[in-house]
C-alpha cells in the first residue's frame, strides 16, 4: 500500500498593494509571498478503486466543493494509474484567517497526485491547473518565497529574511470577498519594485477595510502594535509581528488574551511541502 504524507502550510503576505483592477473584476496587486511552519497535515493512501474520498469532511463543505477534492479531479484526466485515492485531513489551519489554508491544501493534493497517479507535469502546468482552483494556489506549487504580481499568479523567487514570528488569530473569519469588494478598499497603490518590497517598504491595503468591519481584528491590531510592527495577512483575520528571537514571539504570546489563538513560527523560504515530498522522492529511488 502506497502511502504519502505531506505537510500543508500557512503562509504569510508580508505586504500586500493593491495596483489596479480589472474588467473581470479581479484585483491587480503586488505581494511578498513568504512560508510558516505552522501546517495542516495531508495523508494520501493510494486505493484498488477509482473514488476520492476525504476524511473528515469539513463542516459546511460539500464534498465536491472542498478545495482538496477539486485539486484531485481537476488531476484524474492527467492520471496513468488505474486507482483513486483515500486522504485524511489534520487541519490546524484556520478558515478566514488569511494564511492560504484552503489554497495550501489544493496546492499539495495536486503536488502528491502528481507523483502518486504517475501524471508527470511540471510545477508550471500544475500551478496553471491550481490558478482554476484560485489565485493563491500557485505560490504554493512553486514552493519558494516569492514577490507576485498579477492576481498573484506572477511568481518571482526572492529570498526574504526568515524572523521568528507570533501569528494570531482573533475570534472572527473574515472572507475575501467582501474586502475585495468594499467599496473603501483603495485600489490605486504606486507599484514598487522587488528591491523595495525585499526591505519591506510596503503595507497592506486590506488592514483598515478589515479593521473596520470587523471590531475584533482592530482590538488585536492595537494591542499587538504594542509589542512592534504588526502587520494583517491577506485579507483574513490574521496578524503577524516579525520578532528577534523565539524567546521574543514567547514574550508575547504569553501575554496574549486567552480568547485568541496564537502560534510561535519561523518563516520558511521553501515550502514544507516540497522539503518532505523531495525527501519522499529521493527515497523511492534508492
Amino acid at each position: 500500500m502506497t502511502v504519502l504524507t505531506l505537510p500543508s502550510p500557512a503562509k504569510l503576505n508580508l505586504f500586500l498593494h493593491i495596483t489596479g483592477r480589472r474588467d473581470d473584476g479581479y484585483h491587480e496587486l503586488q505581494t511578498l509571498f513568504q512560508f510558516i511552519d505552522v501546517c495542516d497535515e495531508l495523508s494520501f493512501t493510494l486505493t484498488e478503486n477509482s473514488d476520492i474520498s476525504l476524511t473528515p469532511e469539513i463542516d459546511g463543505v460539500a464534498h465536491e466543493d472542498n478545495l482538496i477534492v477539486k485539486a484531485a479531479r481537476i488531476l484524474e484526466p492527467y492520471k496513468h494509474t488505474s486507482g483513486g485515492v483515500a486522504i485524511s485531513l489534520t487541519k490546524i489551519l484556520p478558515m478566514g484567517g488569511g494564511i492560504g489554508g484552503g489554497s495550501s491544501n489544493a496546492a499539495t493534493t495536486l503536488l502528491a497526485l502528481n507523483h502518486l497517479w504517475h501524471c508527470n507535469l511540471s510545477l508550471q502546468a500544475l500551478a496553471q491547473l491550481g490558478k482554476q482552483l484560485g489565485a493563491d494556489v500557485p505560490i504554493f506549487v512553486f514552493g519558494h518565497s516569492a514577490f507576485a504580481e498579477g492576481i498573484g499568479e506572477k511568481l518571482t523567487e526572492t529570498t526574504p529574511e526568515t524572523p521568528y514570528y507570533l501569528l494570531l488569530k482573533p475570534n472572527c473569519e473574515v472572507p475575501t470577498v467582501q474586502i475585495f469588494t468594499d467599496k473603501y478598499l483603495t485600489r490605486d497603490t504606486p507599484a514598487i519594485r522587488i528591491s523595495h518590497a525585499l526591505k519591506l517598504e510596503g503595507h497592506n491595503d486590506c488592514l483598515e477595510v478589515v479593521r473596520r468591519l470587523y471590531p475584533e481584528v482592530d482590538e488585536a491590531f492595537l494591542w499587538l502594535s504594542q509589542f512592534g510592527d504588526a502587520k494583517l495577512t491577506g485579507t483574513g483575520a490574521c496578524l503577524f509581528l516579525a520578532c528577534e528571537s523565539i524567546e521574543d514571539a514567547e514574550r508575547v504570546r504569553a501575554s496574549a488574551p486567552e480568547q485568541w489563538q496564537t502560534w510561535v513560527c519561523r518563516g520558511c523560504n521553501t515550502s514544507p511541502t516540497h522539503d518532505v515530498l523531495n525527501q519522499w522522492i529521493a527515497s523511492q529511488h534508492t
